[in-house]
């Protein structure tokens, strides 16, 4: 028997599970789910006291760490996972574990063989972020034909143009950013002055080979122009973006 939210029981049913963990029953498991914290903890205490297993599941505030569950989701059944199928899921699903364990369980029933990628993008990257992300991560990456398929299959899904164009030009701004920082900042130092997450640093890093400064501001202007294509300034919003993503790639790519 699994009692959810055990940190907000009334007082009448927290008096009833004490009594009962006084006088367990053999052939029932009892499990309290509780948040922490101060409220309902006279309940937890009464479940040590009466020797019950605890398991403490901190909270995932790190995406290093969301993405080590996933691995390790993989790694227990026995299959093997590309890390960039295990980001991509991280990047689609987003931090909540019972999500990803399930996509982890439903992609092992479903896929033969190693988990790639591609594997993520056609059950997942369906969701708007996700979408928008994957479209600009290919494109400063220089990938101009991923990054075109992942627009379409965005555009297919119902993502807002605007969305895209957000996502090129934070993508592009963050290359420029860290371009211009300190050399040999360490990626904390770097995460305060930038505003960014630590891991995003890292993968930022790894996507500005080959980027110029003459390259971010092509690129720039490319994003600008389309989203005021995008906001009505244009008649093919898909178009606008098309040019947008190709224009990022072969800017990704400026640096001889």
């Amino acid at each position: 028997m699994i009692v959810r939210n055990a940190q907000d029981l009334s007082a009448d049913t927290i008096k009833d599970v004490k009594g009962y963990l006084g006088a367990p029953a053999e052939e029932i498991t009892l499990v309290l789910l509780h948040a922490g914290g101060a409220k309902g903890k006279g309940l937890l205490d009464a479940a040590r006291k009466a020797g019950a297993r605890e398991v403490a599941c901190p909270k995932m505030t790190k995406p290093a760490d969301r993405l080590a569950f996933v691995r390790s989701e993989f790694r227990a059944t026995g299959r093997s996972a590309t890390p960039e199928a295990c980001q991509a899921l991280v990047d689609a699903i987003g931090s909540d574990l019972r999500e990803l364990a399930s996509a982890c369980t439903q992609l092992v029933a479903d896929v033969e063989g190693t988990i790639d990628e591609s594997v993520v993008a056609r059950y997942y990257t369906g969701r708007a972020e996700a979408s928008s992300f994957t479209v600009a991560d290919r494109a400063v990456e220089g990938r101009a034909a991923e990054a075109l398929e992942a627009l379409r299959w965005a555009m297919s899904t119902g993502v807002a143009p605007v969305l895209i164009t957000s996502a090129l030009a934070q993508g592009v701004r963050s290359i420029g950013k860290l371009a211009s920082a300190p050399r040999g900042a360490r990626p904390g130092d770097l995460a305060r002055e930038l505003g960014m997450p630590p891991w995003k640093i890292d993968r930022v890093r790894q996507q500005m080979r080959g980027w110029s400064a003459d390259g971010v501001a092509v690129a720039l202007t490319a994003i600008a122009e389309a989203d005021a294509g995008v906001k009505g300034g244009g008649d093919d919003p898909e178009y606008a973006l098309e040019k947008a993503v190709v224009a990022v790639a072969r800017a990704a790519r400026s640096r001889g």
